[in-house]
């Protein structure tokens, strides 16, 4: 096997600071707040990654869908979808799932690979890059993908950077020193926040070994444990987390079984809506806000597997889930299966298309008004919901629930309006005329 990039003095530095906390702990606001979040990112262990992915999965999908939900009705008797949305949530279920079924993919060394042999996590590492390298030459690739690694705790964490550092030596290798668009590495089962400082330092000596330009490597932290949420001094962990990432991380996804097992709870009782996960996510919502930080919701274990009764119960379950998670204000989860895919992005359209005509009629209202307070029906708007009304609309085009042309049309809003992402800057622009 080839060897990897950063030597073996400036490594053991590295593993070394995972026990040496760093005390500089300085807010920072990282991510492109213009970019797209994806509605999912689905997970899939390294030794089955090929570089059609994608569009296999997307082909699953579709024949899911086809076997069990021929026609708009049954989708919509499957996940409890208002029949007036019907035919147009299929409609755009089917485009969607033809023209692009998965937004990010996690190329996963942890739990959907497990612990194996030194030489065969070597070799699927090398075996994976050459697949991503593929993809991306092949344009393959989903606008989204990254890797998840073991955590880097005493037993795993030379494993894990050695992982990491084998699969991305090969794929810059084979891709001409390129890395994929919004490439981004997860880092799971934080216990200590030493872990998250040697991820940083980590990616910073392999951008210098590789002549990468600074801040080329991103990650994401999984919140999974209860020391990712309020630290052994009783303060919230999260911001000193982000801190410690030196504005590498651009998002933080909530695991919810690990996280539930760490609180104690048993088995029958560990899911997406329970009472602990609420508090957790809430924590990660308040703690998280104005950093410009994606957040994700976890995944639903009950798969979309066997006769057409138990396909719509697990249907009905996941979409109950995500809509949990959309009221929420998370807007991205984790799918596990190809078959989940009809119903994530049924629901998610379904979620914002139900909102549409009240939407619209309070943001044209608001505008029309220039801020002044109005009442429009039983709902009194103020300029922060004026914000939250054109985050509905953004959310909404992002997705794919309404085209650009649509949003323009019911908002009232031109599309550079829409895409300036303030309903202050809206504001003083049309004053100003």
């Amino acid at each position: 096997m080839a060897d990897t990039s950063i030597p073996d003095n400036a490594l053991s530095s590295i593993l070394d600071a995972v026990d040496k906390p760093n005390t500089a702990i300085a807010r920072q606001f990282p991510g492109d707040s213009t970019r797209r979040q994806p509605v999912h990112v689905v997970y899939g262990g390294a030794h089955l990654f090929k570089a059609d992915a994608s569009q296999k999965l997307g082909a699953l999908a579709l024949k899911a869908l086809q076997d069990h939900a021929p026609d708009a009705s049954s989708l919509a008797g499957a996940i409890g979808l208002d029949a007036a949305l019907a035919d147009r949530v299929y409609l755009r279920v089917v485009d969607k799932l033809t023209r692009e079924p998965v937004e990010d993919y996690r190329i996963d060394f942890e739990d959907g690979f497990g612990n194996r042999p030194d030489h065969e996590e070597d070799g699927f590492a090398q075996i994976a890059a050459n697949e991503v390298a593929a993809a991306l030459r092949d344009r393959t690739l989903p606008s989204s993908i990254g890797i998840r690694i073991k955590p880097l705790n005493e037993e795993l964490k030379r494993r894990s950077l050695r992982t990491i550092d084998l699969f991305l030596t090969r794929l810059l290798d084979r891709s001409g020193g390129v890395l994929p668009p919004n490439f981004v590495v997860t880092l799971p089962k934080i216990t200590a926040p030493e872990q998250v400082a040697a991820l940083a330092q980590w990616c910073e000596a392999f951008e210098y070994w590789r002549e990468l330009p600074p801040g080329s490597l991103k990650f994401e932290v999984m919140v999974e444990t209860t020391q990712s949420i309020v630290g052994p001094d009783g303060a919230v962990a999260l911001p000193k987390l982000v801190a410690l990432g030196g504005g590498r991380i651009v998002a933080a996804h909530f695991g919810t079984y690990d996280y539930t097992a760490s609180c104690g709870i048993t088995a029958a009782h560990q899911h997406m809506l329970h009472p602990a996960c609420d508090f957790a996510k809430h924590v990660m919502q308040v703690s998280l806000a104005g950093t410009g930080i994606w957040l994700s919701d976890g995944a639903t274990n009950v798969m979309p597997v066997g006769s057409r009764e138990a396909v719509h119960n697990a249907w009905r379950l996941h979409a109950r889930h995500i809509r949990h998670s959309l009221v929420n204000g998370f807007y991205q989860g984790w799918d596990l299966h190809p078959a989940q895919l009809p119903s994530r992005f049924a629901t998610v359209f379904a979620f914002f298309l139900e909102g549409l005509a009240p939407a619209s009629d309070r943001l044209r209202n608001f505008i029309d008004k220039a801020a002044q307070a109005t009442l429009v029906g039983d709902v009194f708007d103020d300029a922060a919901t004026g914000q939250g009304l054109l985050n509905y609309f953004l959310r909404a085009m992002q997705c794919g629930a309404m085209t650009e042309h649509e949003a323009v049309e019911r908002s009232g809003l031109s599309l550079d309006e829409l895409q300036s992402r303030s309903f202050a800057a809206i504001l003083r622009s049309r004053r100003a005329k």
